[in-house]
């Protein structure tokens, strides 16, 4: 299969490139588009063999669920069902935008294989003009994860999904670089008080703002399928090995210095106030306190990693405010679970 990847400008009408994209999805293929988070794989919501392509493209595990993105709020009364009132307020506060809300799926509407064994669905509605542009030509809802690899690190640009698919999907739409950089928030409205599934680029802080306390999703062992995208499979990996850090110069240095006296080269990801001389490539991703920038830039530096022969990556981490519980959430899934400790 040939790749194609056709650029549109926001400010442009771009109909036959819509037009190539709304074809295709409608014959049952996928197609990569950007939102204001990541790229996504979208395929018919409502078509099972249609999402079975976006498996089979990504090679991702069965049991692990789709987000539905649709481009209107009046949408959600199509899929889901018992929708609280405060569900509600956050798609009045926060549709368009980087928040999927888990409802109660309504019967025989979206296929089964995008929500394997539950029966919720995630819901939201992406703030990306050329996904609502494409949504809006489509007037169907797109089941679409993150346009990579399964495992890999999520594609911020078009070439991270073209490198990833390329000969796996038919079309690619560029819309330049996304600008959250990491996944959605999703947040689980059949519980009271909702909860946290996954953090992602909506706060937890702006979460609460708006309807109250939320809860956090405790890890539970032995759970069969994952609740919600990136909760059970290890995510957002690079080719070598990575390990968090603490966010300490010196620390840093000892650790390069411990790894080169065992033949490793060693690549560091980390703020901008941070330049190791010692480290064999550095990559930094924002200022230091600015999780927002580092959300950003996360996974456009892990992929950078992956251009160089680092043996070893060293990760900094970063506070839990804001969105920086995403960016460690997103670390960690990175480095699964491993720490370097002098």
């Amino acid at each position: 299969m040939e790749t194609e990847i056709f650029s549109v400008d926001n400010h442009m009408d771009n109909i036959v490139s819509y037009q190539q994209a709304v074809d295709i999805l409608k014959k049952g293929g996928v197609v990569a588009f950007p939102t204001e988070t990541v790229y996504g794989l979208g395929a018919l919501a409502t078509d099972e063999q249609a999402v079975q392509r976006i498996f089979e493209a990504k090679g991702r595990p069965s049991d692990n669920p789709l987000i539905v993105h649709i481009g209107t709020k009046e949408e959600v009364d199509k899929y889901a069902v018992d929708i609280p009132e405060v569900a509600n307020k956050l798609m009045e506060a926060c549709w368009p935008g980087p928040l999927t809300l888990v409802f109660h799926k309504r019967a025989g509407v979206i296929a089964e294989n995008v929500t394997p064994g539950f029966q919720t669905v995630g819901i939201r509605m992406p703030d990306h003009p050329v996904a609502l542009r494409l949504l809006k030509e489509l007037g169907a809802p797109l089941a679409a994860p993150s346009a990579n690899r399964s495992g890999k690190p999520s594609p911020t640009e078009a070439n991270h999904v073209y490198a990833d698919l390329q000969g796996r999907i038919p079309l690619i739409v560029d819309g330049g670089r996304t600008g959250v950089g990491v996944e959605s928030t999703v947040l689980d409205m059949t519980t009271v008080p909702p909860t946290i599934l996954r953090p992602g680029g909506m706060t937890r802080e702006m979460i609460e703002s708006i309807i109250g306390p939320v809860n956090a999703e405790s890890k539970t062992p032995g759970e069969e399928a994952p609740r919600a995208p990136g909760m059970k499979y290890a995510h957002y990996a690079p080719e070598s090995p990575l390990f968090v850090i603490e966010l300490d110069e010196s620390i840093i240095s000892e650790a390069i210095a411990i790894l080169h006296a065992d033949g490793k080269k060693v690549a560091v990801i980390g703020p901008d106030e941070f330049v190791p001389a010692e480290a064999d490539w550095y990559f930094p991703i924002g200022p230091i306190h600015d999780q927002n920038a580092m959300a950003a830039n996360l996974y456009h530096a892990i992929r950078q990693c992956d251009q160089t022969d680092a043996d070893i990556i060293l990760a900094t981490e970063t506070d839990l405010g804001g969105v920086g519980e995403a960016v460690m959430n997103r670390l960690n899934k990175a480095a699964d679970g491993k720490r370097f400790s002098l």
